[in-house]
């Protein structure tokens, strides 16, 4: 049996790694989502999917940028330049494109089949997208990895997905509260401050529960 992990103490790692690489996070976060930016407010409302897949696109690209960050840091080594470890990822930005609609559709249906299915699946691959940039099983190997190494731990990784996520969905919901009356551009020029803020914790957080869950396991 694996090692218990303590969700306490992954989000408090959690924490720890954005404050220690703040410097580095938040601004890649910053110029990629800000690209997404740029279209959101460019394009026609119309071309809604196009600025959405763009999105996607670059959350995968920042996720897989924060997953190879985090191995560095574990490692001990000299972190690599942004522009590197950006370059380290691209080569799997297909499988995690395929990952990703797979892991929303799983999801989705999920929670039509009164929510807990959902929540299980939402458990079971939640570090799917490290497992995939470090180890490249392709898509399906990526999902079956990520349930074997959350085997054992389902509820105290259920933890953290709670705690990370329902924070960052508070704070997002009372942003858009705050500023629904300021218009399109208002409420997408705060949307990107938010997403440059939030996506290091939800990136960092897959990224510290696979290493967590490999230690646990080795335990």
């Amino acid at each position: 049996m694996p090692r218990q992990i303590a969700p306490s103490a992954v989000v408090d790692r959690i924490w720890t790694l954005y404050r220690a690489e703040a410097g580095v996070l938040l601004p890649v976060a910053a110029v990629l989502f800000a690209i997404q930016l740029a279209a959101a407010l460019l394009l026609p409302i119309g071309l809604v999917l196009v600025v959405s897949l763009l999105f996607l696109v670059l959350s995968l690209l920042y996720q897989g940028f924060v997953v190879e960050l985090v191995s560095q840091a574990r490692a001990g080594v000299d972190i690599a330049s942004p522009a590197d470890l950006l370059r380290a990822v691209t080569p799997a930005l297909g499988p995690l494109f395929a990952i990703t609609l797979l892991f929303a559709f799983g999801v989705v249906i999920g929670f039509i089949l009164i929510i807990i299915p959902g929540l299980v699946l939402l458990t079971f691959w939640s570090v799917v997208v490290p497992v995939e940039v470090l180890e490249q099983r392709g898509v399906f190997g990526s999902f079956a990895r990520s349930r074997e190494l959350v085997r054992g731990n389902g509820w105290n990784v259920f933890g953290v997905i709670v705690i990370v996520y329902v924070a960052v969905f508070v704070i997002s919901f009372l942003a858009g509260l705050v500023t629904a009356s300021l218009g399109h551009a208002g409420r997408d020029i705060v949307q990107w401050v938010v997403n440059v803020a939030f996506a290091p914790v939800l990136a960092l957080s897959a990224s510290v529960l696979y290493f967590e869950l490999i230690d646990a396991g080795a335990g």
